[in-house]
């Protein structure tokens, strides 16, 4: 049987050094793909496109991880810009939000990471807090701190223990968004995971950087939901 196929989405730069060239890019950090890879799935990346090609692109991979990056316009969720918030990232914003719509109706396995789970919470009719402190310390350096989950959810059932996890954000969900429950909290009370509780759909967001850690077990999960994908009808 295949590897499941699960496409991450891209960064956005207007600017990206490597060797002689400084030019525009879509890119993601080495440890996306390879936490794919060491939980048994394949990765592809998915650099934006027309929103209206989302369902077409998600045809053709069985899961999705929504990567970390900006601040999610807050344009999306009715709310003013706080001074505090990142510059808008307009293109990023309108395919990963697309994508997220298609992935939910076609029941296709979705993994939101930082930024991916705020647009998770937002594609669902959820807002932002956009600002809080505590949760980065140094620019460019990961912070951990330890996350507990909430017993009776998918995450818990993944990790039934409190962890320490890598975390780089300033912004959090604030209103859930239709359908979610929180699966995790930090000690501060900060929204660390939510989730769909539909056994029947596999729908998860974390707000910290998996792809910077060891453990493997929320990816894991995602690669045996996006499995069932790959596996040829009988008969």
């Amino acid at each position: 049987m295949p590897r499941p196929l699960i496409g991450i989405t891209t960064y956005v730069e207007d600017s990206t050094r490597y060797g002689v060239w400084d030019l525009p890019a879509s890119l993601v950090p080495t440890g996306y793909y390879e936490l794919v890879q060491a939980a048994g799935g394949a990765a592809v990346l998915l650099p934006p496109d027309e929103p209206a090609s989302a369902a077409e692109m998600l045809s053709r991979v069985d899961g999705l991880v929504v990567a970390g990056g900006p601040d999610v316009d807050p344009v999306h969720y009715g709310a003013a810009r706080d001074s505090r918030t990142g510059a808008p990232a307009t293109v990023r914003d309108h395919w990963e939000l697309a994508l997220i719509t298609a992935a939910l109706e076609a029941d296709l396995p979705v993994l939101g990471i930082c930024r991916g789970m705020q647009a998770l919470n937002v594609a669902l009719g959820g807002t932002l807090v956009q600002h809080i402190d505590g949760h980065f310390e140094t620019p460019g350096a990961m912070s951990w701190h330890p996350v507990r989950p909430v017993p009776g959810t998918r995450y818990a059932g993944l990790v039934p223990e409190e962890a320490q996890v890598p975390t780089y954000h300033h912004q959090a969900v604030d209103r859930l968004g239709r359908g979610l429950v929180v699966s995790a909290h930090a000690v501060d009370g900060t929204v660390e995971a939510i989730e769909l509780p539909d056994p029947q759909r596999w729908v998860l967001g974390v707000q910290w950087h998996p792809e910077r850690d060891k453990d493997t077990r929320v990816m894991s999960a995602l690669i045996e939901a996006a499995s069932v994908r790959t596996a040829v009808p009988v008969g």
